[in-house]
């Protein structure tokens, strides 16, 4: 059985809305309807009964986007009612995840068109009730925030495993000894960098505003920022000697991702030129407190599978989840150039929508590449729970 070359021809995402903003009135699975109806507008040559399966990355599901986000998007947006949908839950990977899936899926000849992308509404993620162990308890009972994070943890779990997702960047700070300087420099660079991408137009070749909503760019950029700012928050997790803090981790957030995928046929079918041919993928696990080093495995591996080395990389998208832990995966890749990763900012300053950023990442590498016209581009993000994800794309 040969394998057969996988293309994005498109990828498309919402803005990325703050937590209780601009899209906290929009359920999740109408974001994702969304992005999905964008997606197969944009290619109309393409017959979207052509489409053999939907992937969609979504890491909570505990509330509007239960029973299979990805099959109520097909039926949402209108698709025919032939075509299926499939959720997938890598956590913070999961739009990734979702690409990988799917482009796994047309290279072994099980489709031929495939759209996979993520969603995740932070703002609209339920609380949550257990059932009680006995009938009619007199007690009070406990609700569990499903936004972010460990909840009904098993107690025969460790528990320096089961760390705040920010204390396991303080870990991260510690053992690189990353100070709270570096870690705002960062962020501050992020929020420079997306402000600057915004304002020449390098995303309106992907960003497709949800109708009826007045937000036309991501809503958690700050234009006007500085050092002075970001050292006047306090630490979060760390309330004595902490460096981490709300201005240099990424926020909780709102969006919608989805990319297009084909093969030979399919590139065919939609009359297009694609944005990137998908490489190789890897992943990858770690102790879990050190979630926020789950990349550095993960992208040397997929890259050796590829045949590729940091210095064949034009561009890299790399996951924000905190500033710590992003700085802590550049000190273990010296041989990476700190300057191609993130050109257009990371998620400290566009946002972090759990499910959807992995797909926002490989589309934001395919653009860059078609923008660009060669070159290979890398995505990666650390998981929650300690693992690395990581996918290769070529021009």
């Amino acid at each position: 059985m040969s394998i057969r070359d996988v293309y994005i021809v498109d990828a498309v995402r919402t803005p990325i809305g703050k937590f209780g903003g601009a899209l906290a009135s929009v359920r999740p699975d109408d974001l994702a309807a969304h992005v999905v109806r964008a997606l197969v507008d944009r290619s109309p040559a393409l017959d979207p009964a052509r489409v053999d399966d939907v992937y969609f990355g979504d890491a909570n599901g505990a509330g509007e986007d239960n029973r299979d986000v990805a099959r109520m998007a097909v039926l949402l947006a209108g698709l025919p009612v032939t075509v299926p949908g499939v959720t997938v839950n890598r956590l913070c990977g999961s739009g990734l995840e979702a690409v990988i899936q799917a482009a796994r899926a047309i290279a072994l000849g099980d489709a031929s068109v495939a759209i996979a992308g993520g969603v995740e509404s932070m703002s609209r993620a339920p609380w949550v009730l257990q059932k009680p162990e006995r009938a009619f308890p007199a007690g009070h009972q406990q609700l569990h925030s499903t936004t972010l994070g460990w909840r009904m943890t098993n107690p025969k779990m460790p528990a320096e495993w089961t760390v705040a997702l920010g204390e396991g960047a303080e870990l991260v700070a510690d053992k690189h000894g990353i100070t709270r300087e570096q870690q705002d420099a960062f962020a501050l660079a992020s929020h420079r960098k997306a402000a600057e991408a915004w304002a020449k137009g390098l995303y309106d070749d992907e960003v497709v505003p949800y109708p009826g909503v007045e937000l036309t760019r991501d809503e958690c950029i700050r234009d006007n920022t500085s050092m002075e700012a970001l050292a006047k928050l306090k630490p979060a997790f760390r309330p004595e000697g902490g460096t981490v803090t709300p201005g240099n981790s990424s926020p909780l957030n709102d969006g919608a991702a989805a990319l297009l995928l084909v093969d030979e046929d399919g590139l065919r079918e939609t009359g297009r030129e694609p944005l990137a041919r998908i490489r190789t993928s890897a992943v990858t696990g770690i102790e879990p407190q050190l979630f926020g080093l789950g990349p550095v495995a993960a992208v040397r591996r997929a890259l050796e599978k590829a045949g590729r080395s940091f210095a064949d990389l034009t561009t890299f998208e790399l996951n924000e989840a905190f500033a710590a832990q992003s700085l802590g995966c550049l000190a273990e890749w010296p041989e990476l150039d700190p300057e191609i990763v993130n050109p257009r900012g990371g998620a400290v300053a566009i946002g972090h929508p759990l499910g959807a950023s992995g797909a926002r990442l490989a589309g934001s590498v395919a653009h860059q590449l078609a923008a660009a016209g060669s070159g290979t581009g890398l995505a990666a993000l650390c998981i929650g729970v300690g693992q690395g994800l990581a996918l290769v794309l070529e021009r």
